[in-house]
């Protein structure tokens, strides 16, 4: 059962400026592991933090570095959940997530999908 869909933008752009002109704004929205890659693939990862978050309904008192995109072997990304952000998602039932990332023409876009699978517990945090 599908708990909750989310979708979110990045203005590549906007993202970046943001970036610099913000001290400490890479250390409040990445993990240690994503904080040194290139712009398009931290605008694509805060889109993704977006998008679970709406999933999620938007729960307040979420942290960011409480959701880590990774990438798998075969090249996928993956979403890992910590903190606050699994215990929004158990508090939902969300078992399973699904995460597809892209950025082209000066925009990063995410879609999040979380599940619920009846025959399964909710995901344990990290």
């Amino acid at each position: 059962m599908i708990v909750g869909v989310g979708i979110d933008v990045v203005d590549l752009v906007r993202f970046e400026k943001s970036l610099e002109r913000t001290a400490g704004l890479r250390t409040r929205l990445f993990t240690e592991a994503e904080r040194g890659l290139p712009v398009r693939s931290l605008a694509a990862r805060f889109a993704a933090k977006e998008a679970l978050a709406k999933a999620l309904g938007a729960p307040r008192g979420l942290l960011w570095t409480d959701a880590e995109v990774r990438r798998e072997d075969d090249g996928r990304p993956s979403l890992h959940v910590a903190g606050t952000v699994a215990a929004a998602a158990r508090a939902r039932g969300v078992t399973h997530w699904h995460i597809s990332l892209s950025h082209d023409a000066g925009v990063a876009t995410a879609v999040v999908v979380a599940e619920a699978r009846a025959d399964e517990t909710p995901e344990r945090s990290e």
